[in-house]
């Protein structure tokens, strides 16, 4: 897979360095020729010096043979410009965002041509609640402009979810359990899958959907 990453900061190299151990592509664009030239000894991938808002500079690096871009700086405008452009002018298949600011959230959308955001401090609250909640609804990761959630729910003992089988449950068609984590142990989810108390239920839902979901596992 070919990766563009745009920022040369602590968290584009991080992703870069990931990446590359991977087995995969990776193009780190940085506009700070400076910095390129300090970090190019230090990770084996393919740099630019150019700045990454200039849809000229992105043809030039190949953002339209990339399959995925990653708008990893520290400027929340700068990662919308990029995600914006690496849709609509190089129809990047994928595309994840950055956000620095919590209030800047609701801007990485489709609109602006996000496939997936990821906010530091939003992540950083949902596994603090993942970690303490039992018998409620916890939102991990969006997708698809925050239309569908990655939500976690550790059923309580008094779950309406309890003793009943996937199969059951009759969730939306729009929710599917991608996982159950019991006693530190991985179920892989099945129709003849019966839960219990304690169980970590990892699902993907639609926000439609959520409500019902919340209904058949926590309840009201």
């Amino acid at each position: 897979m070919k990766v563009a990453i745009a920022g040369g900061g602590s968290v584009g190299t991080a992703i870069a360095s990931d990446l590359r151990s991977n087995g995969h592509d990776v193009l780190l664009i940085e506009k700070d020729p400076d910095l390129v030239e300090r970090l190019r000894p230090s990770l084996d991938i393919t740099w630019v010096a150019a700045d990454a808002c200039e849809v000229a500079s992105l043809d030039a690096a190949g953002m339209g043979m990339v399959d995925v871009a990653v708008a990893a700086t520290g400027d929340d405008e700068d990662n919308l410009v990029i995600s914006l452009l690496a849709k609509q002018e190089f129809a990047v298949p994928r595309v994840v965002a950055r956000v620095n600011h919590p209030k800047n959230q609701w801007l990485f959308n489709e609109s602006w041509g996000v496939d997936v955001s990821v906010s530091t401090p939003a992540l950083m609250t949902a596994l603090v609640e993942e970690a303490v909640s039992v018998g409620s609804l916890v939102r991990l990761l969006k997708f698809e402009g925050g239309n569908v959630h990655l939500v976690e729910v550790t059923l309580a003992e008094d779950s309406p979810a309890r003793d009943a089988s996937l199969a059951q449950l009759q969730l939306p068609r729009s929710a599917t359990v991608v996982a159950v984590l019991r006693d530190e142990h991985l179920v892989v989810p099945r129709g003849d899958t019966v839960l219990s108390a304690g169980d970590e239920v990892i699902l993907l839902a639609t926000g439609d959907c959520e409500d019902d979901v919340q209904r058949l596992l926590v309840g009201r």
